[in-house]
């Protein structure tokens, strides 16, 4: 085979492969993320009043206020969709164990 033929299948080669390179994919995220009483958020691990806050975000929900952290549970609101929901998290073990719907706006 010559120098020419040579680089020229080479050439050849690289040409045909840079397109199926260089297109793009498209990408896309359809999670449905569900979250209801029982749910463990912590794998069974106690969790501080934060730790609750951001594992409910890392859920799904948005606009996450921390309503009380005094006690066994932790209580916040929080906002998924177009409604507001009351949420409950038990501080011994992250587990979520109330979660009530309180309006449909915020």
């Amino acid at each position: 085979m010559s120098r020419s033929s040579l680089f020229l299948s080479l050439a050849l080669a690289v040409g045909l492969s840079i397109p199926t390179i260089s297109v793009p994919t498209e990408a896309s995220a359809q999670a449905q993320i569900s979250i209801s009483v029982g749910t463990n958020l912590n794998s069974g691990r106690g969790i501080t009043c934060s730790q609750g806050e951001r594992l409910l975000r890392n859920r799904g929900f948005r606009d996450v206020r921390r309503i009380d952290c005094r006690g066994r549970f932790f209580v916040y609101h929080a906002r998924r969709g177009n409604s507001r929901f009351e949420i409950s998290i038990r501080q011994r073990d992250g587990r979520v164990v109330d979660m009530r719907r309180i309006s449909r706006r915020w």
